[in-house]
């Protein structure tokens, strides 16, 4: 049987530019997309399950021809720079990701390339001996109130070169200016008329804002961004309009904030659309300090089958826009 190749990519991207002045912008991941649309294989079913701890996701990819098609998949995430009062660049980079085809732990590969305006410096840095992906391993030294990296260890040429290529700022101050890209990938071969199970799981990077503002200002000017992506239904708005209306201190903070996990769904329409069987599990998470409502677009049901878990389920699904689950945290007093 003839084999054909192409390439696939597991799409991990980020949402609108637009954030919250006093928020941090969320990484969104997800989503199979392929480079050209692929109309031999199909999305037959897609089930996420989605929590502020987790992101699941399990494919059954049908391929319908009469040949196999053996594909280079990729998972491509974001590029991230380094931010010491941000992400963690273990979160950022997706470092837990792991992938189950057929059910069995399936190994791939990782290529990592780092970038300045002056162009490509991964060979660089690892003559080096710098590890772009974790900024040399840079960590928070609690006594010295910095952040230290390897890059310390270089020598007075070696940390000029790097200035020149502004990687770092001065040869005295050693934060890393480079951005990374980081793609996972493996080689896929799905079979003639046969379905492949496909599953991978990371922990998402949360984009948050500490204040929703007041609940009754929805999709104006004063309301936050993050919150009016999420569809907050009228019963939820009047639940939260009560808790920012109950009296407290001129100084004191906001009693509602709001974290979110994006996901991009769009990226299916590049396979045979429709998905045949979608469903979308969404967690609510548990804190002692708080009380967690969600919320996010549907343009249908969504059930209720215990306390924290929302599954929604559609069949002949072409995803039109992308997927934002807000969580909004009310304090408990």
């Amino acid at each position: 049987m003839r084999v054909l190749s192409s390439v696939l990519v597991l799409l991990a991207m980020t949402p609108h530019a637009v954030r919250a002045d006093d928020g941090a912008a969320s990484i969104a991941a997800g989503g199979v997309v392929l480079m050209k649309r692929e109309t031999r294989i199909v999305m037959a079913k897609e089930v996420l399950s989605i929590s502020p701890s987790k992101v699941l996701v399990e494919y059954d990819f049908r391929n319908d021809s009469d040949e196999d098609i053996t594909t280079e998949v990729a998972f491509p995430i974001p590029d991230y720079v380094d931010d010491p009062d941000g992400r963690e660049s273990k979160l950022a980079g997706f470092d837990d990701f792991k992938l189950w085809v057929n059910g069995a732990l399936t190994k791939y590969a990782v290529e990592t390339r780092a970038f300045t305006k002056r162009g490509d410096v991964t060979k660089l840095l690892a003559g080096y001996g710098i590890d772009a992906a974790t900024f040399g391993h840079e960590v928070y030294d609690d006594k010295a109130g910095k952040a230290i990296n390897d890059l310390r260890r270089l020598s007075a040429v070696q940390k000029n070169r790097l200035v020149r290529m502004e990687a770092i700022y001065t040869s005295e101050d050693l934060s890393p200016i480079w951005s990374v890209r980081k793609k996972y990938h493996w080689t896929q071969t799905f079979p003639a008329h046969s379905v492949v199970h496909i599953r991978h799981q990371y922990t998402p990077v949360l984009g948050n804002s500490n204040t929703i503002g007041d609940p009754s200002v929805y999709r104006g000017k004063e309301a936050v961004w993050e919150y009016s992506q999420c569809c907050p239904a009228p019963a939820l708005r009047n639940s939260l309009e009560k808790i920012w209306n109950k009296p407290r201190g001129q100084d004191d903070v906001s009693p509602l904030w709001i974290s979110y996990v994006s996901f991009i769904l769009t990226t299916a329409n590049t396979w045979k659309t429709p998905i045949e069987d979608f469903t979308l599990i969404v967690e609510r998470p548990h804190d002692p300090k708080y009380k967690t409502y969600i919320s996010f677009c549907w343009d249908g049901p969504v059930t209720q089958v215990d306390a924290d878990h929302f599954p929604a389920h559609v069949t002949g699904l072409v995803p039109k826009k992308e997927l934002m689950i807000g969580y909004i945290h009310a304090e408990l007093k």
